[in-house]
């Protein structure tokens, strides 16, 4: 690829694998923070909404920033305040009188990260020069899920061998990706992501057209299909299934993650031959399908499964609005994506909020809670089918 470009995709692959562990390791440790600090469950909800809550907020205020202090800065200080919530996760909870108080400080450091390489990394790589710019999309999205399989699968074989008390040891090994990774960023080129001579499309111009809301809508869907399961996948297996933490890590999270990727990685091959439409419909015909087993199949075996299925009917969801998003707004810019990427994480701190809290007016009942947010996908059909009249 002319102009090292190469190196820049390589960079936006690890940046989704950074967005993997900031999102996915911390619920790893729900159960653990509630015996080991004494935190409720309702406050447990509240680390999954603060986390997206602040990545929104960035997405928010990102777009007045990004394009006066450059990709590059922006970029390089995302994966900073990554790895250093990261490493005070592992100081904080015990240095403050309250435990939660310094847990919820640390995700909302690395929640600041999580929410720039979100809105960045997108068109980062969009910009990069490469003849499919919708399958390149979804390839890239794909890193996040083999990033979620990575942490689920090396934090469990490392809480089996070292034990769950030692997770500040794994927080700081964690933590050197978003590090290495800087040092990635900070010398790979980065192409303009408007062309020369151009300028994208304002918040006030896309607050005005009808195809943005829609899009805005599907991304909104796209993050709550995907995350009310995902963060919650964990517990379910442990406290709805009753099979330990080690079966329930494996067979929860990481068959979610890995049927996300093998998704998200089909069309990033096959893409060009698959009509987009039609595959973000049934795919979140599948998600409802799997919201329904979770919540009634009595079966361990076959609501873990249902975990699964989430996983391969949400792979395409998040990249295939933003394809379509690039496809239909021209110039949408900084703006565009940032905007998408609030939605996103809207939804992602909506979907699990949602399922917690419903879970919690019912004894604790997670299959309830999950299957609440169904209504996501269902607006995710919605979504598509508005899509192709505007």
């Amino acid at each position: 690829m002319k102009n090292g470009y190469q190196k820049t995709i390589y960079a936006c692959f690890l940046g989704y694998i950074v967005q993997a562990i900031v999102n996915n390791f911390v619920p790893l440790l729900f159960l653990t923070f509630q015996s080991t600090y004494d935190i409720p469950l309702a406050k447990i909800t509240m680390l999954v909404t603060m986390n997206f809550g602040i990545q929104l907020i960035v997405d928010l205020f990102s777009a007045n920033f990004v394009d006066r202090i450059g990709y590059r800065v922006s970029i390089l200080a995302a994966h900073i305040c990554a790895a250093a919530g990261l490493i005070l996760l592992t100081i904080l909870p015990d240095l403050l009188s309250d435990s939660f108080i310094g847990i919820l400080i640390s995700v909302m450091i690395y929640a600041v990260g999580g929410g720039l390489i979100e809105v960045l990394i997108s068109p980062i790589m969009e910009s990069c020069p490469t003849d499919n710019k919708e399958q390149a999309m979804s390839l890239l999205h794909s890193f996040y899920c083999w990033g979620h399989m990575g942490v689920v699968l090396i934090s469990t074989i490392f809480f089996k061998l070292a034990g769950i008390s030692n997770w500040k040891l794994l927080a700081l090994i964690w933590a050197i990706v978003p590090i290495l990774n800087t040092l990635v960023f900070a010398r790979t080129p980065i192409a303009p992501i408007i062309e020369e001579g151009e300028t994208g499309l304002t918040m006030k111009q896309l607050f005005s057209m009808k195809i943005f809301w829609i899009l805005f809508l599907m991304m909104l869907s796209a993050g709550a299909s995907e995350q009310a399961v995902s963060q919650w996948a964990s517990t379910f297996a442990e406290r709805g299934l009753g099979v330990s933490k080690t079966v329930g890590d494996l067979a929860g999270p990481m068959s979610f993650a890995l049927l996300m990727g093998i998704s998200r990685a089909f069309y990033g091959k096959y893409g060009d031959r698959i009509d987009l439409d039609k595959f973000m419909k049934y795919s979140a015909l599948l998600c409802i399908l799997s919201y329904l087993c979770i919540a009634f199949l009595p079966i361990p075996a076959l609501g873990l499964a249902g975990c699964a299925i989430c996983g391969l009917s949400v792979g395409i969801m998040w990249p295939g609005t933003f394809s379509k998003a690039s496809a239909s707004v021209r110039n949408g810019g900084t703006a565009m994506f940032a905007l998408l990427a609030l939605a996103g994480d809207l939804g992602c701190s909506g979907g699990p909020t949602l399922a917690g809290m419903v879970s919690s007016a019912l004894s604790d009942n997670l299959r309830m809670g999950i299957l609440a947010a169904i209504i996501f996908p269902i607006l995710m059909i919605l979504g598509i089918q508005a899509l192709k009249k505007a």
